[in-house]
């Protein structure tokens, strides 16, 4: 009788997932990891247009229409004096699919991937189904990875370690000085590095910076998205870029699983990178007059919480049993175990929604947290 893969059996469904489904319907939700504005709508006309001229109706080539690869070129030299070849970029179903395909190309049964702990959900399961070995590490006291943390945990059998800055869970950003050290663990130990940079945009204090900047090998891949940067999370619209070779290699990953990301999410992106980047801008600050809100009031609590620097969300160390109770009383945080062993005792919370919900939520949560003590 034919059963299941053991490496599906290793997936467990996100505990994000559980947490949305234990709460009501009308629960204020600080759990979500989407920003809660509108795709700009020169992006939305790009897709429209397309649709309108038949532009949309046929498959694409496998890597992603030649402009919307030119566009996101464009992109990385007009934001980080980076050149990047357009036919180094695949265009992806989004982020997630990017870092499927990543690690689907370079690692074999067996193989380790260093990510952190704290650390996004899926690292650990595509982990599994590569049937890769997790091998999490723990994150300094502001929840940065310590380069020198990577290069202890890199063993004989490691495929790559995955760097993610702005990072989801913590909104942690790394220094310019670790991503030089990242290139430089990976040129020479030769173990490739994952950046997961879809919140590169989104950036409150320093700057985001890439190891592909600081490599001399073709020891990086990057991860991108126009999920979190132009609110389009559910276009599904990612890229991965790398040296030809590693391109080569996660295209025929792709060129399987997904054949073409869709020809409508294509054009609407072109249109995002293309045109104005106010609403960009815009974003981002009310992201800062958020998180700013938040901190203040996690502080009034009680709650110490180290300043997030970038994406959209904070985690705060918290009591046992505040996630359930804030939980049970219409608010949606997430508990830091869901990110990894090394979560547990801290809570995410995604600022992704307007001030006046927010200084709702936090009076919930000041009951909450009094209520468990």
């Amino acid at each position: 009788m034919t059963e299941f893969s053991r490496r599906v059996e290793q997936v467990s469904i996100s505990g994000i997932r559980e947490v949305f489904e234990a709460a009501g319907e009308d629960a204020i939700n600080l759990g979500l990891g989407q920003p809660d504005f509108p795709t700009p709508e020169h992006a939305r006309e790009g897709a429209i247009e397309a649709i309108r001229a038949g532009e949309a109706d046929e498959y694409t080539s496998n890597k992603g229409t030649e402009s919307l690869r030119e566009a996101i070129s464009h992109r990385y030299a007009e934001d980080q004096g980076m050149d990047v070849d357009p036919n180094d970029i695949v265009a992806t179903a989004g982020g997630s699919e990017a870092l499927h395909i990543a690690m689907e190309a370079h690692v074999d049964p067996g193989e380790e991937v260093i990510f952190p702990d704290p650390g996004f959900v899926s690292y650990d399961a595509l982990t599994h189904i590569a049937g890769g070995e997790p091998k999490p590490v723990p994150l300094r006291d502001d929840l940065t990875m310590a380069p020198e943390t990577v290069e202890e945990a890199i063993t004989d059998d490691t495929a790559a370690f995955v760097v993610n800055s702005p990072a989801n869970p913590t909104g942690a950003v790394q220094s310019p000085e670790d991503m030089r050290e990242f290139a430089r663990i990976a040129d020479e130990h030769d173990v490739l590095c994952i950046s997961d940079e879809v919140y590169e945009h989104i950036v409150f204090e320093g700057e985001h910076r890439s190891p592909l900047e600081f490599a001399e090998s073709d020891n990086v891949v990057v991860v991108g998205a126009c999920s979190k940067t132009y609110s389009m999370t559910g276009w599904r619209l990612g890229w991965v870029t790398g040296s030809n070779r590693r391109i080569e290699r996660m295209l025929r990953v792709h060129q399987y699983g997904q054949a073409c990301a869709t020809a409508a999410a294509q054009h609407a992106a072109e249109a995002a990178l293309t045109g104005p980047q106010e609403p960009v801008d815009e974003m981002v600050a009310a992201f800062e007059e958020r998180r700013d809100v938040l901190l203040d009031g996690l502080a009034d609590i009680g709650l110490e919480c180290p300043t997030p620097k970038g994406a959209f969300y904070a985690m705060p160390e918290v009591p046992e049993g505040f996630v359930d109770e804030v939980i049970d009383r219409g608010v949606v945080v997430v508990p830091g175990e869901a990110f990894g062993e090394h979560g547990k005792g801290y809570a995410r919370i995604s600022y992704a929604v307007n001030v006046e919900t927010l200084k709702e939520a936090l009076s919930i949560m000041d009951e909450a947290y009094h209520a468990v003590r």
